[in-house]
């Protein structure tokens, strides 16, 4: 009966406990992405931009205007004086009328401003979803970062594990050998206090590990909720060093976000240009206009067309130093495109450069793997002949530990440096 207890117990629990949500790297960046207010600000920003757009090509369309007049005055505004059977006679008109009518203009040319604004229009549209794929870059970057934080903090917890196993065995042989009156007790004190080193840092790397998950979690819209991550760092399989993702960095340049930005803002400043310019050049629209009017209670409708032709004459004066600025913009943005064009390749190479000194030290902490546990096998065979003592065993397995954890630091490094390597070069 009491097992039977225990047993529902247990499911109750099992069943109250929040299920764990395990991502792989891609699901992460993927929620990161949707979550992320800087990703969303960018997203109203690109449908704002079109919007703009679709605004912008209205202008084609004809304006048309509605208008209404009514009048009424104190007097006749027009007095007429007649004579009529010998006596003067005085009468006024129009104290009152109404018209109403409706006006549509069509233009014909406004000196390319109408063209040259609807294509301002369409690459502001471009240069928005350009600063959209640079937030979504940024808040992968960030995802990736607090993912491989996880993963290190838990491949550090298996080798704590690890080494308390390893110290458990340890302390066995050691309080027998105590026993048996052929060990030392300073020995087993040794043991034990690294024992007790151990599992201080479990407490502290669990608080960490739950920390990050915590952080990773709010991250990408899921706080509140308990979540894992699928990767590892396996020190047994060293990955491959990665030189299929290098590439011409000058030929790269063109296709990197950042690169197009700045080519987006020399063609925002030609068009502002070319606008300005307009803005001095005649402009040329016809119309049409049906009235009808109500005067002296005799309604009227009539139609009529008419072309407008004007020339900004007075607009000359500032207009030409108006363009003449827009000139100077214009120059500045492509002095600024060449300029950091050069500076992005330098970051792709910085970044590269990153990449290979990642991997190498990767592969260093590889060898310190293997070479610290070699000198761990050594020590516990030492040991077990009596021609080490316990603290040089020690020692070994605290080279061991350190080097596994460098292992994970410099894995996690690497991935870190390659994604930054892909997003400089717009892979």
């Amino acid at each position: 009966m009491k097992k039977t207890i225990f047993l529902t117990v247990t499911a109750l629990i099992a069943l109250a406990a929040p299920a764990q949500t395990t991502l792989s790297l891609d699901e992460v960046k993927s929620l990161a992405v949707k979550a992320n207010m800087k990703t969303r600000s960018a997203a109203y920003a690109t449908a704002e931009a079109q919007e703009q757009k679709k605004e912008a090509f209205t202008n084609y369309f004809p304006t048309l205007s509605a208008s209404s007049t009514a009048l009424k005055a104190n007097h006749g505004m027009v007095k007429i004086e007649t004579a009529l059977g010998g006596q003067q006679m005085n009468m006024t008109l129009l104290d009152k009328m109404w018209a109403a009518g409706v006006t549509a203009v069509q233009p014909v040319f406004m000196g390319g401003q109408i063209i040259n604004g609807n294509k301002l229009a369409k690459t502001g549209v471009e240069a928005s979803q350009l600063q959209e794929n640079l937030s979504r870059n940024d808040v992968e970057l960030t995802a990736e970062n607090y993912y491989w934080q996880i993963v290190t903090l838990k491949e550090k917890e298996k080798t704590l594990e690890t080494i308390s196993t390893m110290l458990k065995s340890l302390e066995k042989d050691a309080s027998l050998a105590v026993k048996a009156g052929v060990g030392l007790r300073n020995d087993l004190l040794q043991v034990q206090l690294k024992e007790n080193e151990i599992e201080s840092q479990k407490i502290k790397l669990d608080n960490g590990l739950s920390l990050c998950k915590m952080t990773l979690a709010q991250y990408i819209g899921m706080d509140g909720k308990s979540i894992d991550v699928s990767a590892s760092a396996d020190p047994s399989q060293l990955p491959g060093y990665p030189d299929s993702l290098k590439v011409d960095h000058d030929a790269a340049v063109a296709n990197t976000n950042e690169y197009q930005l700045l080519q987006k803002n020399v063609d925002v400043k030609t068009l502002e240009r070319k606008i300005e310019v307009g803005k001095n050049l005649p402009q040329v629209a016809v119309g049409a206009s049906v009235q009808h009017t109500d005067v002296l209670s005799a309604k009227n409708n009539f139609g009529l067309i008419f072309a407008q032709f004007s020339i900004p004459i007075s607009g000359w004066w500032g207009g030409s130093h108006a363009i003449k600025r827009k000139k100077l913009a214009e120059q500045e943005a492509r002095e600024q495109l060449m300029d950091n064009k050069q500076l992005l390749e330098i970051r792709m190479q910085k970044d590269w450069n990153d990449v290979d000194d990642a991997y190498k030290q990767l592969v260093l902490a590889k060898k310190s793997i293997n070479q610290s546990e070699e000198n761990l096998r050594l020590n516990r065979d030492y040991y077990k002949a009596g021609t080490v003592n316990m603290t040089d065993l020690l020692n070994a397995q605290q080279l061991y530990q350190q080097a596994r954890d460098k292992y994970t630091d410099a894995f996690a490094d690497l991935q870190n440096k390659i994604e930054a390597y892909k997003k400089s070069t717009g892979q």
